[in-house]
């Protein structure tokens, strides 16, 4: 794996794109009620999934949506578990590499618990994205982007993002295979991430009020992102081509600005 993202040296950690910086809270994806589970165990031998999926498993992990009930403490130190373990996988060995019951042992949940998370690997691969997507905007907010204008700032946090890509290829591609992959069961947490990038790009803007057209903008600075990272991971474009084509989907963004339209 290129970029050794997990050295030490420097503070980073294993499956993370935008490190530095502490996970935010999140209550967005999967919620459980707060009750004893007998298949959750600590004990990493007893961990295996060895026992069949339960019938309900499906069905409750379907609740998983924006709208349920915030996670408790203790559940949501799972979650971080489990995207840990996802991330670190992926980093290794990319998509084929996550494999669910490896991603149970190594999080130290039951398979059957895993399920109530995450109903399948697509699910949690890119929710796994959905979660590198916030350390990001907090990374951002830390040190945001310099340019002059909206559009020289977006551009410049869309590459770093690219940067950060180019340090964990393996992972970046399998949450982006995900993303391909993912049919309409997926769309809530596709949806999560696509909101999650529509806010880094909005505050990169300098924009709290969007209209129509501004919003209609950075869609298509979303979807020219999305593709140009399929075409790079895929060997069909080099980092400067990207460069370009990002910069020059950006410049929508001061064609679309209300000053910009108001002019005669």
């Amino acid at each position: 794996m290129r970029g050794g993202s997990g050295d030490s040296r420097h503070g980073t950690r294993p499956g993370m794109l935008f490190d530095r910086i502490p996970s935010p809270t999140v209550t967005t994806v999967t919620t459980l009620t707060d009750r004893h589970d007998p298949h959750d165990c600590h004990d990493p031998h007893d961990c295996h999934g060895t026992r069949p999926m339960p019938a309900e498993v499906k069905v409750e992990a379907g609740a998983g949506r924006p709208d349920s009930p915030p996670l408790t403490e203790r559940q949501e130190a799972r979650r971080r578990r489990i995207l840990h373990a996802s991330a670190q996988l992926a980093s290794r060995g990319g998509f084929d590499a996550v494999q669910m019951r490896e991603v149970a042992e190594s999080s130290q949940v039951a398979l059957g618990t895993l399920y109530r998370y995450f109903p399948s690997k697509i699910h949690l691969l890119v929710a796994t994205m959905q979660d590198q997507l916030e350390h990001m905007h907090g990374t951002l907010r830390k040190k945001p982007p310099s340019g002059a204008t909206a559009a020289e700032r977006v551009a410049e946090t869309l590459m770093r993002a690219f940067r950060a890509l180019q340090r964990e290829p393996h992972l970046a591609d399998a949450m982006v295979r995900a993303l391909t992959f993912a049919d309409r069961s997926v769309s809530p947490e596709v949806d999560q991430v696509s909101h999650q990038t529509t806010a880094i790009i909005l505050d990169a803007m300098g924009l709290e009020n969007p209209g129509p057209e501004q919003l209609s903008a950075v869609r298509v600075i979303e979807h020219t992102w999305h593709s140009a990272l399929i075409t790079w991971l895929s060997g069909r474009a080099s980092i400067a081509q990207v460069k370009i084509d990002i910069e020059t989907v950006c410049r929508l963004i001061d064609l679309t600005a209300p000053d910009r339209r108001t002019q005669p």
